[in-house]
């Protein structure tokens, strides 16, 4: 299978206390800090109508990945068989794209504090998405 080459633009980069990947939480709820989102200037206009209490989903590229790892012990637990990274959270994989659910707690100018965020400091982020609420609204 051949496909084209595609080309992200970072919207914005993190900026945490974390600042070493071996010492980041692997989930949000396992005692991430907040975190701002410094925005690049070209979207700016994009975050207006974002405001405090807003879910969102943070999509971030995990700029120190290995992206030649196929296979983890998930958690990197031993005890656990090597398993495809499809089916893991892993941020080494060939696409490092992170998925990140957080809560909008302030919007000031080009910044917006979310939290919790996982995220080490100046991990790329390409894009933010609305949290939809499941039940249909």
């Amino acid at each position: 299978m051949s496909a084209p080459d595609l080309l992200l633009r970072p919207v914005g980069v993190v900026r945490s206390e974390l600042r070493d990947r071996e010492l980041a939480p692997m989930q949000g709820s396992e005692g991430a800090p907040d975190a701002w989102i410094e925005l690049v200037p070209e979207v700016v206009t994009a975050a207006s109508s974002l405001a405090p209490g807003d879910g969102l989903l943070v999509l971030t590229w995990f700029h120190q990945a290995d992206r030649t790892v196929l296979e983890v012990h998930p958690r990197g637990d031993r005890a656990h068989p090597l398993t495809g990274v499809f089916s893991t959270r892993s941020p080494d994989r060939p696409n490092p794209v992170g998925l990140h659910r957080v809560r909008v707690l302030a919007v000031e100018g080009h910044r917006i504090r979310v939290g919790p965020l996982e995220a080490i400091d100046g991990t790329p982020v390409i894009d933010l998405k609305p949290s939809l609420r499941t039940d249909g609204g």
